[in-house]
């Protein structure tokens, strides 16, 4: 499964578009553990001290804010979604 990443976020993992091992009935909570223990600073970069994603932090399945998704970080995955994950960035 291939997870891309943005903005500063693509700093710290060194590449846009990182793969990690699919299996049948991974959550989008399993995926993310599994960037942690890849990219272990990226934790302080996704989540608050009660281990919740920061509000400005989006992690996206086909598009959509897991926020936003019924069964949220508990979404089952499958293979061909496209997960996206990026801060928020502002510009003037």
């Amino acid at each position: 499964m291939q997870v891309n990443f943005y903005a500063t976020l693509r700093e710290i993992v060194g590449t846009k578009t990182v793969e990690f091992q699919w299996e049948d009935g991974i959550t989008a909570g399993v995926l993310l553990e599994r960037v942690f223990e890849r990219f272990p600073l990226l934790r302080a970069q996704l989540l608050d001290e009660n281990g919740k994603l920061f509000g400005h932090v989006h992690f996206m399945v086909n598009g959509r804010d897991i926020r936003f998704l019924e069964k949220q970080l508990e979404t089952v995955l499958n293979a061909e979604d496209v997960i996206s994950v990026f801060p928020a960035v502002g510009g003037g």
